[in-house]
């Protein structure tokens, strides 16, 4: 049974870092684009980042830019996301997707192109 698990979150002051992590188990985690989303309460799943199955091509949304890094270990079937100069507006539950075909930002971007998603993880900044 393929499954994704998040870890990493927590409660950061502005300004501090976190690293996310997530690990992937029952699938060729090589075959997989991975992608980060972030969802807040009341507000619509966000798209954060996205890398492809080599880890050559990285995609971010226009948010986090210059702010999160996205990369991964395809034989720790791991992905990481690295946020810094975290603010407030950052807070919300973080997820990982698994998309089969996705090729360009603009797939990555759309949750309903994943195939799988993990149960999330918190990430709480205080001002």
């Amino acid at each position: 049974q393929a499954q994704l698990i998040e870890s990493g979150g927590g409660l950061v002051q502005a300004g501090g870092s976190l690293r996310l992590s997530c690990v992937a188990s029952g699938l060729t985690f090589s075959n997989y684009g991975m992608g980060w989303f972030r969802q807040a309460p009341g507000q619509e799943r966000e798209f954060v980042a996205a890398i492809r199955s080599s880890g050559g091509t990285t995609f971010f949304g226009d948010s986090v830019k210059g702010r999160f890094t996205i990369s991964r270990d395809n034989a720790k079937n791991t992905v990481h996301l690295q946020l810094t100069t975290l603010q407030p507006e950052d807070t919300a539950v973080y997820y990982c997707a698994a998309t089969s075909y996705c090729l360009g930002y603009g797939c990555y971007a759309k949750a309903n192109e994943y195939d799988l998603w993990g149960q999330g993880t918190q990430v709480t900044v205080s001002s």
